[in-house]
C-alpha cells in the first residue's frame, strides 16, 4: 500500500508492456516490473585549446594581370618557406584561396573602368603548438603576409574529450536516479535505456580565444591566448526502480 501511495504521488500511470515502445512516459510510470524514471543529465569536459587554425594569405596589386599574379606568386613563396623554416609540417599547410580581379573606378554618368588587377593566394595554417603560433604569425608579416584570420582554437583529440562528457552524463544521470529512489523508498534496479541528444558537435564554443597585437613594447611578439573550452553531452537515461 506504501509503494502505491509513493507511485501516485510520482504520477505514476499503468500501461501494458506492449504500450511502452509506443507511447512516451512521463518521468515516472508504474509498470508490472517497478517504476520507470526517465532522467535528462548533461555531462561536461573542460580543456585547454591545443589545436590553432590561422588563414595567412597575400594581397598585391598592379595595373598589369600577369604582373599581380607574378609578385604575389613570389610574396606567397616567401611566406610559405617562412612557416617551413618555423617547423610548421606540409601536412598543416593547404591553400585555402587563389583569385584575380579587375578594379574599376566608378565615375558619374560613365562606365565602369579598369584600373587594375589585384591578385589574392591564401593558406590555412594548422598549429599544433598553440604557444609558438603568435610568433611565427610574426614572421608571416615579415615575409610578406598582409592578410591573417584567426585563429580558431580546438581540442586535437575532440572525439576523446566528448567520450568523457558522456561517461559525466551517466554519472550525474545514476546520482540522481539514486536520489529520486531513494526519496520515494526505493532502490534502482538497473538502466533500462539510453539516448543521445544535443551533443556537442566536437568542437569547443566560438571564440575560443583572442590574438592580440601588442602595442607596447613595439618588439613584442603577438600573443595567442587559448584559454578554456567546455564540451557537453546530453543524455536521456531510462531506469527501472523497484
Amino acid at each position: 500500500m506504501n509503494r502505491a501511495l509513493v507511485s501516485a504521488a510520482l504520477a505514476l500511470v499503468a500501461l501494458p508492456g506492449s504500450a511502452m515502445a509506443q507511447a512516451p512516459l512521463p518521468m515516472a510510470t508504474v509498470v508490472p516490473e517497478g517504476t520507470i524514471l526517465d532522467v535528462t543529465a548533461v555531462g561536461k569536459v573542460s580543456r585547454v585549446p591545443d589545436l590553432a587554425t590561422v588563414r595567412a594569405g597575400v594581397v598585391t596589386q598592379d595595373a598589369v594581370a600577369a604582373t599581380a599574379m607574378q609578385q604575389n606568386a613570389d610574396r606567397m613563396a616567401a611566406v610559405v618557406a617562412a612557416l617551413t623554416k618555423a617547423g610548421i609540417a606540409p601536412r598543416d599547410i593547404a591553400t585555402s584561396r587563389v583569385a584575380l580581379s579587375p578594379q574599376y573606378r566608378y565615375a558619374e554618368n560613365q562606365p565602369p573602368a579598369v584600373t587594375g588587377y589585384q591578385a589574392s593566394n591564401a593558406v590555412t595554417v594548422r598549429f599544433r603548438d598553440v604557444a609558438k603560433a603568435g610568433p611565427v604569425l610574426d614572421a608571416l608579416v615579415r615575409a610578406g603576409a598582409n592578410q591573417i584570420d584567426g585563429p580558431t582554437l580546438s581540442l586535437a583529440d575532440a572525439a576523446g574529450a566528448l567520450d568523457e562528457a558522456r561517461a559525466d552524463a551517466v554519472a550525474r544521470a545514476r546520482a540522481r536516479a539514486a536520489l529520486y529512489a531513494k526519496a520515494a523508498g526505493l532502490t534502482v534496479a538497473r538502466i533500462v535505456s539510453i539516448g543521445e541528444a544535443g551533443e556537442s558537435d566536437g568542437e569547443p564554443p566560438r571564440p575560443f580565444a583572442q590574438m592580440r597585437m601588442a602595442a607596447a613594447p613595439a618588439a613584442a611578439d603577438s600573443a595567442v591566448l587559448p584559454g578554456e573550452s567546455e564540451l557537453s553531452a546530453t543524455l536521456n537515461v531510462r531506469f527501472l526502480l523497484k
